[in-house]
């Protein structure tokens, strides 16, 4: 899957890139039968104007496997941006349903036209409004049905957590995506409900990383 123009914005070491292109050119090949319809939904939010902010392949792939594996019914994404991630989950699992919830209108617009074009929009459900706006909403809807909103042994990921290594860098403390983040880590560290790791990650979209907590 070539993104080469894809993540221009971000500060890449030409090695990342070249394993990713290695990588996925065997383990996701132009054969796969999405490979072009994934380029594709990638190449079109970049031509509507949406941010560089796509969750990278390996990421989006990892993500949908971890759906996979769990057997996951039901999954919840906070800040779907053009619905990379989502159709990623849809794609490589046919019984998965997938709630995105997207506060920027605009970008809402572009995730439903992405889902469409890859034939999931029975399956992927894109909602207007913010994250803490909504799951109020969708937990008393859960809460109705008498469902738990994750089951214990659910995963919730965090994408974006590392920040380049700025969460430990004393001159970005400041930043509101640092202090952000290590709200984040921290919070997961004092919470009894969850056991949670950092993974750290470098490829073509820079160095960042994802947290992983399970509920126990």
């Amino acid at each position: 899957m070539s993104t080469e123009n894809v993540f221009v914005a971000h500060k890449r070491d030409p090695k990342w890139i070249a394993v990713d292109g290695y990588t996925l050119s065997h383990l996701h090949p132009e054969s796969h039968p999405h490979h072009k319809l994934l380029n594709d939904v990638l190449i079109n939010i970049r031509n509507q104007g949406l941010p560089s902010i796509s969750t990278y392949p390996v990421l989006a792939k990892f993500l949908a496997l971890q759906c996979r594996i769990g057997k996951v019914e039901h999954a919840l994404e906070i800040g779907t941006l053009g619905g990379y991630t989502a159709i990623w989950i849809a794609t490589q699992n046919p019984r998965t349903y997938v709630t995105a919830i997207e506060i920027d209108p605009r970008h809402a617009e572009v995730a439903r036209q992405n889902i469409t074009m890859a034939g999931v929009a029975d399956r992927v459900t894109v909602i207007v409004g913010a994250g803490l706006d909504v799951i109020p909403k969708l937990q008393q809807e859960v809460n109705a049905a008498t469902i738990p909103m994750i089951l214990p042994g659910g995963c919730i990921f965090v994408d974006n957590i590392v920040r380049k290594g700025n969460i430990v860098s004393e001159e970005y403390q400041g930043e509101e995506g640092v202090i952000g983040a290590r709200q984040v880590i921290e919070g997961a560290g004092k919470d009894e409900r969850v056991d949670a790791v950092v993974l750290q990650t470098v490829g073509e979209k820079s160095y960042d990383g994802v947290l992983m907590a399970v509920v126990k």
